[in-house]
């Protein structure tokens, strides 16, 4: 269902790897809605996805860019107000990337550069994105940036690995930019934290399957699906949600305030041998 939310918006949607991964379920809600945009990638994540497909379904351009490369967003940002004709009123960051999750490091046991690799993608690179956007003043006011995280940043789990040191790092550049971006061009900036969520960047984390039953056990709505996620940002992207910003929005289905379910009780009684 449509109700013309982003009608006549403009923006840049980063991340987009292939129809399981929220940005891609995010553009085409946006497309639904009324909003255009530009896509963007990592010219290897491109080569790996199928991103034209969205493109082409959208009626949308792709820009490749290397969101750790400051010329690259520089590039993106210019181009991408020529091509929509005017400001953006909307960016979405959806991109992680942990080289030790990849490469089976554990947290006790990091490769430091891998370390250092992983936080520019996943954290600073939402820095960089919004320092260019902020010194081109590529932003409409009352415009809206996104970002997406994990629980991982606040609570332990043991198999996320360092991805929950950069979630934590990207949460916090969420609420210091979003106080200058307020402050001076009425700019919201907030994080969604979102259920674990089978996609293809997500499944790289070992145990992830388990990650995904617990949850969805510990819940009273169930997770948040990819689909409940693009929703969720197509509310945040919009007018409707102008004083919302330097937040971090639990999209979880009650996961983060649940103690205990009465089938997590269960399951660990049978499991104790309690009937």
């Amino acid at each position: 269902m449509s109700y013309n939310l982003l009608k006549g918006k403009r923006g840049i949607i980063f991340g987009a790897l292939d129809a399981n991964s929220i940005a891609w379920k995010t553009a085409e809600r946006v497309h639904e809605e009324g909003g255009s945009f530009v896509l963007t990638n990592a010219p290897i994540a491109m080569r790996m996805g199928q991103i034209n497909e969205l493109a082409e379904k959208t009626g949308s351009e792709i820009i490749p860019a290397d969101a750790t490369s400051l010329e690259d967003l520089e590039n993106l940002v210019t181009k991408a107000q020529e091509i929509l004709g005017g400001k953006l009123d909307f960016v979405l960051h959806s991109i992680g990337m942990s080289v030790n999750v990849r490469k089976g490091r554990a947290y006790t046991d990091q490769k430091y550069d891998w370390t250092q690799k992983g936080t520019d993608v996943s954290a600073m690179s939402f820095h960089k994105v919004m320092q260019t956007l902020y010194k081109q003043d590529a932003m409409n006011e009352w415009g809206s940036i996104v970002a997406l995280t994990y629980m991982a940043a606040q609570r332990v789990f043991p198999d996320y690995n360092d991805m929950a040191d950069n979630k934590a790092y990207l949460e916090s550049i969420a609420r210091s930019f979003g106080y200058f971006y307020g402050k001076e061009k009425n700019v919201r900036v907030n994080t969604i934290s979102q259920s674990p969520t089978p996609t293809t960047a997500g499944q790289g984390v070992k145990g992830f399957d388990g990650f995904i039953a617990y949850a969805e056990r510990m819940s009273p709505l169930g997770n948040a699906t990819a689909q409940d996620c693009a929703d969720y940002t197509i509310s945040l992207f919009s007018d409707l949600t102008k004083r919302v910003t330097m937040q971090n929005l639990y999209n979880d289905g009650g996961f983060s305030n649940t103690g205990v379910s009465n089938e997590v009780m269960e399951a660990f009684m049978k499991a104790e041998g309690h009937e």
